[in-house]
């Protein structure tokens, strides 16, 4: 694992809360005046804290993830243990979804304070060699610390459309005017969340690539990974989540895109296309890509 990498992506993480933070404040006062600006700052701050401390749990809850001991997934907790070991990383905490739909994810702000989780659809579906080496691209995403940077994107595209609702909920307004330009609130209604939407684009679609690398190589079974791709992307498009508020905004950090396809879910898709990630760990594999 890179350490240039991990360092970038906490500049990263800096980069995104303080931009975002401007744009919060920014909004908050053209919609409120001082009223809306003293909001958004009361909100930033909570969501940023919460962000960075709580954001696994946010993650966990929305699949309805329940931890699982040594004795409970044996197997999962050993295949987990062996990479972890292998990398010299500490052993994350693991969680099963009860979703029948086959994905993964990991969460939280650090590699001490990680979490993986698998659903039960993904552990019916994999062979112990593929699930080893979709196991080694979520451990990947937490030694190169993508998992803080998504899981931020995430809260604060939160915290962007949340500014955005008060125009329409609360009477916001300056010393001369009695409220805001409602042509103004649906306009950032509508923006704001494909703004962030393109924030999570720009910050998901190369994280994956480098954590099917990483964990390609953690593992030592590129060809594995990319057959778990396969079948993970045939089962989500079997089995879509349905697009709720929760599940949305925690979409980006699965290993495939758990939402149904088409309209704005396409546009605005944060993982690469599942065929082109396969070639690049076939030819990573020195396989010639099947057409």
């Amino acid at each position: 694992m890179s350490t240039t990498r991990r360092y970038r992506n906490g500049l990263k993480t800096a980069v995104l809360l303080g931009l975002l933070t401007g744009l919060i404040l920014t909004v908050g006062y053209w919609l409120g005046g001082m009223t809306g600006l003293v909001i958004a700052t009361v909100l930033s701050l909570a969501m940023n804290a919460g962000s960075y401390f709580w954001s696994d749990r946010l993650a966990l809850r929305a699949m309805g993830a329940r931890p699982v001991t040594p004795a409970q997934a044996p197997e999962l907790y050993a295949m987990v243990h062996e990479l972890a070991t292998a990398d010299g990383r500490p052993m994350p905490r693991l969680y099963v979804s009860p979703v029948a739909q086959p994905n993964a994810f990991a969460t939280g702000r650090n590699p001490e304070h990680a979490a993986v989780a698998v659903t039960e659809g993904i552990l019916r579906l994999l062979t112990p060699r593929e699930l080893r080496a979709v196991l080694a691209h979520e451990l990947s995403h937490v030694y190169n610390r993508d998992i803080l940077i998504s899981s931020v994107a995430a809260a604060l595209a939160g915290i962007v459309t949340a500014v955005a609702n008060l125009a329409i909920f609360i009477p916001l307004g300056s010393d001369d005017d009695d409220g805001p330009n409602p042509l103004a609130a649906l306009l950032m209604l509508f923006l704001a969340p494909f703004a962030a939407g393109l924030i999570q684009l720009a910050v998901s679609r190369s994280r994956e690539y480098e954590a099917d690398a990483d964990g390609a190589r953690l593992s030592g079974d590129p060809l594995a990974l990319a057959s778990a791709l396969a079948k993970i992307e045939r089962g989500a498009r079997a089995l879509p989540l349905p697009a709720d508020p929760a599940i949305a905004s925690k979409a980006h950090l699965m290993i495939a895109n758990p939402l149904a396809g088409g309209g704005m879910a396409s546009l605005l898709r944060t993982h690469p296309p599942t065929a082109d990630r396969i070639r690049r760990l076939q030819s990573m594999a020195g396989t010639p890509a099947l057409r």
